[in-house]
């Protein structure tokens, strides 16, 4: 892709062609946060959802003090739950802890799977202990994608007391949620995980066995 300069970007965001505004937005990659917001703030409220969808995950990895208050807007106020669910993705890329309270607000409050799913992901991302009970509620979900998004979650923040719990998926007939396990407990050092993750290893699905040694690996390098 040809790297446009900031002048470039700025006059594609005002095409008529979302397509422009698309390009225009993936080539904010290299541009530095404090001269990318004001143009991704520019198509927040474009009339294409993909252009939107695109502008408010811009704002979680381009972060300035504007984008957290933005974010956090999004996702208890706007009416479309794809782009709640954006911002609720976007605020685990910023890893701002302030947004611990929205996230869990999301999760229990929003009705759309697709959000909560975002905000249990993002939750792992912050990387905060007191996301444990909101967590060990989502292992109750009846979407199969929130339970594997609060088992990675879990095991991001390291909570060793949900072993035990998250252990009963190892049964799971969803390989990629056997996969999340066996991820999980890679960083949840104790005795039960290192003897799931042996069970892991001998899975018929070789994606859930490559993940249990990788996971064997890094605990027993942990010890070292």
């Amino acid at each position: 892709m040809t790297t446009l300069s900031l002048e470039q970007i700025a006059a594609k965001l005002e095409s008529e062609n979302s397509a422009d505004r698309m390009v225009a937005l993936a080539n904010l990659r290299n541009v530095p946060a404090a001269e990318a917001v004001p143009l991704i703030k520019k198509v927040l409220n474009d009339e294409s959802l993909q252009v939107r969808s695109m502008a408010v995950f811009a704002l979680g990895v381009k972060p300035t003090p504007e984008c957290y208050p933005i974010l956090v807007k999004l996702l208890e106020t706007e009416p479309d739950y794809g782009i709640r669910a954006d911002a609720a993705g976007a605020l685990g890329y910023l890893e701002d802890i302030r947004a611990f309270e929205a996230l869990v607000r999301a999760f229990y409050e929003d009705t759309e799977w697709l959000v909560r799913f975002s905000a249990a992901v993002s939750l792992g991302n912050l990387k905060d202990p007191r996301a444990r009970d909101v967590l060990l509620k989502a292992l109750e979900c009846e979407q199969v994608v929130i339970q594997q998004a609060a088992i990675s979650a879990l095991g991001e923040i390291k909570d060793i007391g949900a072993i035990d719990r998250i252990l009963d998926f190892a049964q799971s007939e969803d390989w990629l949620t056997r996969q999340r396990l066996a991820e999980a407990l890679g960083n949840l050092p104790n005795a039960k995980s290192i003897s799931a993750l042996k069970y892991l290893e001998k899975d018929s699905n070789s994606q859930v066995s490559l993940a249990a040694t990788i996971s064997l690996d890094r605990l027993s390098k942990a010890e070292g």
